[in-house]
């Protein structure tokens, strides 16, 4: 901590009617960064699907507030902060990082930190992370499913002055711009991330003037008012060590199992969530960094305690999070590690919530689809790349039916509705749909997953990152299992990591898992189940 904010008060001196106005300003700056970013990208993976996020820190590096975007990337972002802090940041600076082994969660995903400064001192950092479409690497797209190790994966960027002082670093832009597949498309979306910040700064230079150096303590006071109630939540759960494992479905490289183990402790107003029983690191993609274990337990803790609680800094204080260096869940360079932000991350979330069921069975649904069912497509030319994560079926609740069609867990993207994609790449959707009886039937029944099928035009390599293609979505007190998902490139069936050739006309088909049930089917109402029949949710 800096000596001008050791001085300051912690936030004592704001008063509550006050804290919250400035609360609801700042997470206003912050949504309204992703709105600039979202209409000012041009990738449809970033303007369609809002595969993106935004946030405030303060000059510590603390999330002072959030955009509610992508739960994987929020969580992850203090650690891309504390990389650039390193790098003694100056008034008109914006750093651009994606190495995860540095801040970063998997090199699609490039963050710029950018000062905020508006009187002079840094007084706080904005900070935007979005899914950049192709970053380089063995395939397009950059998620190959047989990566062995990062330099695969595309260009590694450390934490790097883009602008320096206010101007921008064409050396560094161009080294980017070299190394991706569509350069033109990266460029904007870059542009776009920086307006998002700049417009940030614009805002918080508003708020000093409106309010001063009060503007200050609120940040303070935020992560303060934050902790507290967290805290709070966490004291109410009884005290205990509850475990839960589950399993990955190979690394792209073998199809064993990969273990996944949580050990979750909950005393007095603090959590821990201990992963000393995951697996040692693998040979494939699925090595997920720290950062991303701690954006999934930290998901799941605000997911079970008071989601009101307002997300920044002071809602992760009391949770902590570990697991051995080395492993699955902490791996050392080179090791490949795409896919552990977007699969792995998924079995965290499943197995930390398993663990916390025992303690609190009443807040936590049944298993839901476990997976982001990544489909990446592009050409060996760089003429376009498609990316796309594809909704699935929602776990049932202790007391409703679960979600049909939805992206669970790590995720928070929208779809790439059908008339962008078909207008934006070549490819014609031929399936859109629900799969009829995919969910789990219970007393209350799973939701259900979907099939989509898209047909390309074009010669194109296909990638697909998966998971719940053998292990279903688990159901919980007597309600069955969810459907697995599956693969299929004209018909025939395909694992669930493969890089795949094919040729125009071709036909890639994904059918994603579907929610566990929850409660014997016994009980399920005959109208709940009439209304099944009616809105077409089990076959007949």
């Amino acid at each position: 901590m800096t000596d001008e904010r050791a001085g300051r008060a912690s936030g004592g001196d704001v008063d509550p009617v006050t804290l919250e106005i400035l609360r609801n300003h700042l997470e206003s700056v912050a949504e309204e960064m992703g709105h600039v970013l979202i209409t000012g990208a041009y990738s449809p993976n970033i303007k369609e699907r809002q595969d993106c996020s935004t946030a405030l820190f303060d000059a510590d590096g603390r999330m002072v507030a959030q955009a509610e975007h992508i739960p994987v990337h929020l969580g992850a972002m203090p650690d891309a902060v504390d990389v650039v802090l390193d790098e003694n940041p100056r008034p008109g600076d914006v750093f651009v990082v994606n190495d995860p082994f540095e801040g970063g969660t998997h090199l699609p995903d490039v963050t710029l930190v950018s000062t905020i400064a508006p009187e002079g001192d840094v007084l706080g950092f904005a900070v935007s992370r979005a899914h950049h479409a192709d970053v380089g690497g063995s395939a397009p797209g950059s998620m190959p499913p047989g990566a062995r190790e990062i330099y695969e994966e595309g260009l590694r960027l450390p934490a790097v002055r883009l602008v320096d002082g206010g101007d921008l670093n064409e050396g560094v832009l161009d080294v980017l711009l070299a190394n991706v597949r569509t350069p033109d498309e990266r460029r904007a979306d870059l542009q776009a991330q920086r307006a998002a910040n700049e417009r940030a700064e614009e805002r918080v230079g508003e708020l000093l003037d409106d309010h001063g150096p009060l503007l200050l303590d609120a940040f303070d006071a935020v992560v303060d008012y934050s902790r507290d109630r967290m805290e709070a939540e966490i004291a109410e759960l009884p005290d205990g060590e509850y475990d839960a494992r589950d399993v990955l479905e190979g690394d792209g490289v073998t199809d064993e199992d990969i273990p996944v183990e949580a050990t979750v402790t909950v005393d007095g107003s603090a959590l821990d969530v201990d992963f000393a029983g995951a697996a040692d690191q693998v040979a494939g993609n699925l090595n997920a960094p720290l950062s991303v274990a701690k954006s999934a337990v930290y998901f799941v803790v605000r997911a079970v305690t008071d989601p009101e609680i307002p997300p920044n800094h002071g809602c992760y204080e009391p949770v902590s999070v570990s697991a051995p260096e080395g492993s699955l869940l902490n791996p050392a360079p080179p090791a490949a590690v795409v896919g552990g932000n977007v699969e792995t991350s998924q079995r965290v979330t499943d197995v930390t919530l398993a663990a916390l069921a025992d303690a609190i069975p009443d807040r936590v649904p049944a298993g839901s689809q476990g997976t982001m069912n990544n489909l990446i497509v592009g050409d060996r030319d760089g003429e376009f790349t498609y990316y796309e994560t594809i909704a699935g079926g929602f776990g049932a609740r202790p007391d409703k039916d679960g979600m049909d069609g939805v992206q669970v867990g790590m995720t928070n993207t929208l779809n790439t509705p059908v008339e962008a994609l078909e207008t934006e790449y070549p490819m014609r959707v031929e399936t859109y749909a629900l799969r009829p009886s995919s969910g789990g039937d219970g007393e209350y029944r799973g939701g259900l997953g979907l099939e989509r099928a898209v047909t390309l035009q074009t010669d194109a390599t296909v990638s697909l990152l998966t998971e719940r293609r053998r292990t279903a979505p688990a159901g919980v007190d007597g309600g069955e299992d969810g459907a697995t998902g599956e693969n299929l490139v004209d018909g025939e069936r395909v694992p669930s990591k493969a890089s795949v050739d094919v040729s125009a006309g071709s036909t890639v088909r994904i059918r994603t898992p579907g929610g566990g049930g929850h409660g014997d089917p016994e009980d399920r109402s005959a109208d709940a189940r009439e209304a099944d029949r009616r809105d077409g949710k089990v076959d007949e």
